[in-house]
């Protein structure tokens, strides 16, 4: 059975998963879920792959015990430390190990040397191995400082970190605000059920309608960036944007739906964050579980340390208070987008186009906010106007796409030189002479592309006063149907779909 959630074989699994879900008795529910997870990451893989998630469990497991069983502040520091190493260790090892040994040999090469210094390794990654890993790691530090409840039972703790819907793609989930509702009863509930399955279908609309259809232009011009120089990259990379965007954030919709036809509530992973106004604000709407998990465990831990506490009486001492302190933050934010970006994968493109770019558009920003200020004050502009919020959305939306050609791109070096063949060739007439139908799409496929997209967008403008479900119900019962089945049969009369189809791998599955 496909990984992926728009597979025809994982829809007949859902299907039957609910279907039982409700008729075996409610305190047998989260058992049932286990088995489902066990049974979904059997079939969707090399079965033999399950033991890293369920050794990741037991790890968690045993440093739980030992915390909720001792006071002795030395054995939980112990505990915390070991199921630290390890997990974190398991995850370098099977996903980054072969970053490093690209890194040296790519120093290796610099200095003169020929060949391979290192020899990379062939491993097997197990399905959605940072998703689980970050999931328990974040409990076992709870736990550490006593704001989550000990979970002592292995087979809870097992379904926690294992719950199929969210080990594929997320969101990343915190126990001490999500864990508990796995193991509650839950009764049919027709409101929450019909709720979750609408969400489905709009994450397959978004993934099925428009993300297929993104990636046939997005292929053509960036596997042949040579032949489409110019403006055909910045429409690819466009493309890219929303290719990703609906890709994940429509998987995150049939996550938070399916787990909604449980009676489980999931965090929200997104929130419109093509609306954003900055990066920092952009971050706050994008892969939001992340966000918060990066946060709470690398950044505010990281200024906490004994070397930062010295490094900013230091700076503080040497550029005084504000400078010091903005220093001292600036160089704890450089170590976390770097973290965010080998998340991304173990590639310096990931490193720069998800991570550290990122890092220096924040930076800049800050450090250039009182020149802009002036300017603006200067011109008698004002930073509250409706078109100053257009500029700011249309700049933050061209700087994440920037890095949006690294993500897409086949390394880090391929981006520049996508970069550069992007701004080489001035070549608008290519927007006006039809042979923009020429990369994947002809016109009809078009113009359902751009259909599509202006639905989306006009249902992220209503998103922004409320939840749309929520409005949709308060219609007459045969507008409300017409509204549902219209999308439903817009999916699946111009989405990509079928038995024997599966979409396009989920972008982020990897990770």
């Amino acid at each position: 059975m496909p990984a992926t959630f728009t597979s025809f074989y994982f829809l007949c699994f859902y299907a039957c998963i609910l279907l039982i879900y409700y008729l075996i008795p409610a305190k047998m529910q989260w058992v049932f879920l286990l088995f489902a997870s066990v049974c979904y990451y059997l079939l969707t893989g090399n079965g033999i792959l399950i033991l890293y998630p369920v050794a990741a469990s037991a790890i968690a497991y045993g440093a739980i015990r030992v915390m909720a069983g001792t006071e002795d502040g030395k054995k939980r520091k112990r505990a915390l430390a070991v199921s630290v190493f390890l997990l974190i260790g398991a995850l370098v090892i099977l996903k980054y190990i072969n970053f490093g040994v690209h890194t040296v040999n790519g120093i290796a090469s610099l200095c003169g040397a020929s060949g391979e210094v290192w020899k990379g390794f062939s491993l097997l990654v197990p399905l959605g191995i940072s998703f689980y890993t970050f999931s328990v790691l974040g409990y076992i530090v709870d736990v550490y400082h006593q704001i989550a409840v000990p979970q002592t039972n292995f087979f809870k703790l097992s379904l926690y970190g294992m719950y199929f819907p969210s080990i594929l793609s997320g969101p990343i989930l915190r126990y001490r605000e999500d864990g508990e509702q796995f193991f509650r009863p839950h009764s049919f509930d027709y409101r929450q059920v019909t709720f979750g399955l609408q969400r489905m279908v709009w994450g397959f609309f978004k993934i099925l309608v428009i993300s297929e259809r993104m990636n046939l232009a997005v292929n053509t011009v960036y596997d042949n960036y040579t032949q489409y120089p110019g403006v055909y990259i910045w429409i690819a990379t466009v493309c890219f944007a929303f290719q990703l965007y609906t890709n994940f954030s429509g998987s995150m919709d049939i996550v938070l739906g399916m787990s909604q036809t449980f009676g489980i509530s999931l965090p929200e992973n997104f929130e419109t964050p093509f609306f954003a106004r900055s990066i920092s604000e952009y971050w706050r709407r994008w892969h939001i579980t992340l966000g918060v998990w990066m946060k709470e465990y690398v950044f505010y831990p990281l200024l906490r340390t004994n070397a930062f506490q010295e490094l900013g009486k230091k700076l503080r001492g040497k550029f005084g208070k504000k400078k010091g302190k903005q220093i001292t933050t600036f160089l704890a934010m450089f170590l976390l987008w770097f973290t965010v970006g080998v998340w991304h994968g173990g590639d310096w493109k990931f490193v720069i186009g998800s991570g550290l770019l990122h890092w220096f558009y924040i930076v800049s920003g800050e450090a250039l906010e009182p020149f802009f200020k002036k300017i603006m004050e200067r011109l008698s502009i004002d930073p509250k106007s409706k078109w100053v919020d257009m500029f700011r959305i249309l700049r933050t939306f061209f700087l994440v796409n920037i890095g949006f050609v690294f993500f897409r791109a086949s390394s880090a070096p391929d981006a520049f030189r996508i970069l550069q063949a992007g701004v080489s060739v001035w070549n608008p007439g290519a927007l006006f002479d039809g042979s923009l139908f020429t990369l994947g799409l002809d016109v009809i496929e078009a113009v359902i592309a751009v259909v599509s997209i202006i639905i989306l967008l006009a249902v992220s403008l209503l998103q922004q006063t409320g939840p749309v479900r929520e409005k949709i119900e308060k219609k007459k019962l045969p507008l409300r149907f017409l509204i549902w089945y219209a999308l439903l049969f817009y999916t699946i009369l111009l989405g990509y779909y079928g038995p024997g189809y599966s979409a396009a791998e989920f972008i982020y599955q990897g990770f």
